[in-house]
């Protein structure tokens, strides 16, 4: 299964080499040890989140699913470390029969997330579960900062649309999942078609300034616009003079333009001459679109400013600052021999340097205040506190190696949007502080 089971038109190729030449070594030692049957769970958690921001957002877990499902060691692969003499013949045997057949429990996509939480846990035996390190964090951490960025800009921007319009700035697949994750974020639409393609993601856009320069005079452009797209489209105006070019923009499209688009100088003093402009030229329904290297600050700086929707490109793509949210995988427990029923043993990195971690499977809830406002991300081994056991986060996602839970970007979307909502009124608050709510441990040995 995988994303053309929605809908959707792209398949995903084998994941296999996305990995860390490390994963297939140790596998490699464990085969050899005897231990790679071990029974183990490992989680995916940060231990802090970025300087200054409030709350995470989970995102990247469809990404995950279509991974983990095509995560294949196929002929030319299996033939490339063999040449390499990464592996030996008995772990080539091995990989040529892998498929993940575990579970994978995790917080849904879409929700928020604190220090802490395990936002992902994967069950299994150790030689199936240590392959999927690299691949599962290279997607969760890139798309979990670029859609904790997107979700502090749409807060910022309110009911304002805002448009995510970076591909040019990251890495051209890079693009993709940055737009999906932006869309989760609470973007509205990606100028990137491929996104649009793959995710079904609404795409806009029109033109940029090379379009005005190409032709004799900026009406000649403006005509050239209008006769192709329609008097609903949006004219950029800030080639030349944004006055003439305001001017200019309603007498050819008339005053059922659609929108025109501002790219530079003061945004807010531009913004606010532009819609004065507008509404004396009749033109009082013709929107106000601004770009220009904006990032949540710049948007909320907007707030006062008769400003319709924004187009954020390159501090989106690259995390506002943050491009990536510092998750880790480790063993968490592990079985006391190969017996499939063998207890489970708590097992946990050991160190100085702010890189301990907390052995034992763990579950994890929220806990909210009367008003049913979240007030603490609870986190324990053991039994779930009856209090909290409609609160729990976790969800099952791979049952048996079988995906169970992919679902419509849509829908992960509206999660986050009420994941957000349910957070204290400070989780908004652009200014640096510590995570809206604390995380608290229970039961932990």
């Amino acid at each position: 299964m995988n994303t053309a089971d929605l809908g959707l038109p792209v398949d995903v190729p084998s994941t296999a080499l996305f990995t860390d030449q490390y994963e297939l070594t140790m596998l490699r030692a464990a085969l050899k040890a005897g231990t790679a049957g071990r029974r183990s769970v490992f989680e995916v958690f940060t231990r802090r989140l970025p300087n200054g921001r409030r709350y995470g957002v989970v995102a990247g877990t469809g990404r995950v699913l279509d991974a983990v499902e095509n995560f294949r060691f196929d002929p030319g692969v299996l033939g490339f470390l063999r040449e390499k003499n990464i592996v030996d013949d008995e772990t080539l045997d091995w990989l040529a029969g892998y498929r993940f057949s575990g579970d994978i429990w995790g917080y849904p996509e879409g929700e928020v997330y604190f220090p802490g939480s395990p936002i992902m846990r994967v069950e299994g035996s150790f030689a199936e579960c240590v392959l999927l390190e690299t691949v599962l964090l290279s997607i969760l951490n890139h798309d979990s900062a670029i859609a904790a960025a997107a979700s502090r800009m749409s807060s910022a921007a309110g009911d304002r649309p805002l448009i995510e319009m970076g591909a040019r700035r990251t890495h051209e697949l890079a693009a993709v999942a940055a737009a999906r994750a932006a869309y989760v974020g609470g973007f509205a639409s990606t100028s990137d078609l491929a996104a649009g393609f793959r995710y079904n993601i609404p795409t806009v856009g029109t033109s940029a300034h090379a379009f005005t320069l190409l032709h004799d005079s900026e009406r000649d452009a403006f005509r050239a616009q209008v006769d192709s797209l329609g008097g609903g489209t949006t004219l950029l105006v800030d080639t030349y003079d944004v006055a003439e070019a305001v001017r200019t923009a309603v007498e050819i499209a008339g005053p059922e333009l659609g929108a025109v688009r501002i790219d530079s100088g003061d945004l807010l003093l531009v913004a606010h001459r532009v819609r004065q402009q507008l509404d004396e030229l009749g033109a009082t329904g013709t929107k106000i679109i601004v770009t220009s290297d904006l990032d949540e600050y710049a948007i909320a700086s907007l707030a006062a400013a008769p400003v319709d929707a924004y187009g954020v490109g390159t501090q989106l793509v690259t995390g506002s600052g943050h491009p990536t949210a510092s998750m880790v995988y480790k063993l968490v427990a592990r079985a006391e021999s190969n017996d499939p029923k063998a207890p489970l043993v708590p097992v946990a990195k050991k160190s100085s340097g702010g890189k301990t971690s907390i052995g034992g499977r763990k579950w994890a809830a929220r806990r909210l205040d009367e008003h049913g406002v979240a007030e603490a991300e609870v986190i324990g081994t053991g039994a779930v506190p009856a209090a909290l056991a409609d609160r729990q986060l976790l969800v099952p996602l791979v049952k048996g190696g079988e995906v169970v839970a992919r679902e419509p970007l849509d829908v992960v979307r509206d999660r986050h949007a009420a994941a957000r909502a349910g957070l204290p009124l400070s989780a908004t608050q652009l200014s640096r502080g510590e995570p809206v709510i604390p995380t608290e441990y229970a039961q932990v040995p």
